[in-house]
Formats: C-alpha cells, sequence, structure tokens
C-alpha cells in the first residue's frame, strides 16, 4: 500500500475511533456533551464522568497519529481508565502501538476478571502468544518504581507492531482499529454496575489520593513520553482534583486496604469469572 494511502487510512481509524468514542461515552454519561479544544475532545462535570478526554493527534513532520482516552470518573467504586493508540511511519519503516490500563480506586475481582478477559479476546484474534507479551509490557511500564506500586491492575501494552509479508500493514491497522473497539466492551460494563453505587467522604477522600498516584506517574515516571507530547493535552488528562500525602496507610482490615492486593500482576484473564459484585 502507498505511504499515501497508509496515512489516510490511519487517519480515518483514529478520527472515527474518537467520534465513535464520544458519541458511546455521552450515552453513557446520560446527556452530558463533550466540548472542543483543537484536536480533542472534553467532557467535564458530567454525571458520570467528572473528566473525560478522547484526543486525537496528527503530525506530518515524521507522520505520527494516536489517539489518547483518559476517562476520570465521579463515582470512587468505578475505576479510572487510560488507552491510548499510536502509528508512527518514515520512509519505508512504519509501526502500530497502543496501551490499555484500568485504575481501580476498590478492588473486585469481578471487574478485573472482565476487563482482561476482554483483552485477551481481543490479542487472541492476532496470535495466542500475544496476550502474555502484551499483559507483561503493561505490568511493567506502569508502575510506580519508587514505591514498589502498579499504576492500576494491568492491562496490555504493545510497540513497535510491525507485522511481515505483504498484508502486513493491513493486519496491523486491523488490529488496532480492533482494539479501539475493544475499549467499549472491556470498561463500558464496569460503568455500568459501578456508578451508582452509594458512596461518602471517606471514599471520596481514597479516591483523591488514588488519583494523586495517577499524577505522579504521569509527571515524575512518565516524564520521557510527556516531554514529546503537547503539554496542554498531558494535564488536560489529569485528573481535576487529586490529593497527595508522602506516608498514608489505610485502616487495616478496610476496603481502601484491600486495593494492595490487587497492585500486584495477576494473570486475571486465566481466572475463573466470578459473578459481579
Amino acid at each position: 500500500m502507498p505511504s499515501g494511502d497508509r496515512r489516510d487510512a490511519v487517519r480515518a481509524i483514529v478520527s472515527a475511533g474518537q467520534r465513535e468514542l464520544v458519541a458511546e461515552l455521552e450515552r453513557l454519561d446520560g446527556g452530558a456533551r463533550f466540548g472542543r479544544s483543537g484536536r480533542t475532545r472534553l467532557l467535564e462535570n458530567g454525571d458520570v464522568f467528572e473528566r473525560a478526554v478522547v484526543s486525537a493527534a496528527f503530525s506530518d513532520e515524521v507522520f505520527a497519529a494516536g489517539l489518547s482516552v483518559v476517562l476520570h470518573p465521579r463515582n470512587p467504586y468505578v475505576p479510572a481508565f487510560q488507552a491510548h493508540f499510536r502509528y508512527r511511519e518514515s520512509a519505508d519503516t512504519w509501526w502500530f502501538g497502543g496501551s490499555v490500563d484500568l485504575l481501580p480506586c476498590y478492588g473486585f475481582a469481578s471487574d478485573a476478571t472482565h476487563f482482561h478477559r476482554a483483552l485477551k479476546t481481543y490479542c487472541d484474534t492476532l496470535d495466542p502468544a500475544f496476550h502474555a507479551q502484551a499483559k507483561r509490557a503493561c505490568d511493567d511500564h506502569f508502575r510506580l518504581p519508587h514505591r514498589d506500586e502498579a499504576r492500576g491492575i494491568g492491562g496490555i501494552a504493545f510497540d513497535h507492531l510491525h507485522l511481515p509479508g505483504p498484508d502486513g500493514w493491513r493486519r496491523a491497522a486491523a488490529f488496532t482499529a480492533a482494539g479501539i473497539a475493544t475499549i467499549a466492551p472491556a470498561y463500558f460494563p464496569i460503568v455500568q454496575r459501578r456508578k451508582d453505587l452509594p458512596h461518602g467522604e471517606r471514599e471520596r477522600q481514597w479516591q483523591l489520593y488514588r488519583r494523586g498516584r495517577y499524577v505522579e506517574f504521569t509527571l515524575v515516571h512518565d516524564a520521557a513520553t510527556a516531554v514529546q507530547a503537547d503539554a496542554e493535552a498531558i494535564l488536560m488528562a489529569l485528573p481535576p482534583l487529586a490529593r497527595w500525602e508522602s506516608e498514608f496507610s489505610p485502616e487495616p482490615g478496610s476496603a481502601e486496604a484491600g486495593l494492595a492486593s490487587f497492585l500486584h500482576p495477576r494473570d486475571w484473564a486465566a481466572e475463573t469469572p466470578v459473578t459481579a459484585g
């Protein structure tokens, strides 16, 4: 496929993914509407999402394209979510990349199992061995090293995906488009079953504290990525409110303390699905 045709196809994948996700998120939030800032679509103060960002980015100098999705829910029982899918091309060299991960404040085995099984089903369409590699890459990357703690419960991450053969580009592009399409079935059912759970100030303060970990990772440990990206887009994707404490330990035996058992690499997709609860 000629380079121009490849680039047009990638633009179409990213633009369609942004358009469809914005529409689905607006329905999920009960009618809230996204505003626009350049190529970034932003929803704030919705019934379900305190902030939701769906950003499309394109660069023609060395052709690059990407779709970023960052969702900060209002209810502390709904996990935050992040996904990035990207493409790079220079001369005859091209590759795709992506990451999807879940950041709960409270651990629910049913949510973790559902999320990881959806991602495994997606990865298996490319290669049955791919999921294990992509999950391990996600677990390795999305960590706070100085705390020896995962940012969330993981997901998948892959980079420099360049499939061989005359049909390699088309297969890689289709796999990336399928990854964008997997966001809704992997994440939205979790939102639906958690968004109306009752909560109070205790849960809210814990949510703000966990958001602080997200900010810490983004601004400190992901600095190399931040330097290469648009600063406004990075700051826009941060949660609207967060808190940080150098030393804080939740009450032993509490639901908040129970999250720690989720913040370790675990093969959720291989576990027997449990009843949602």
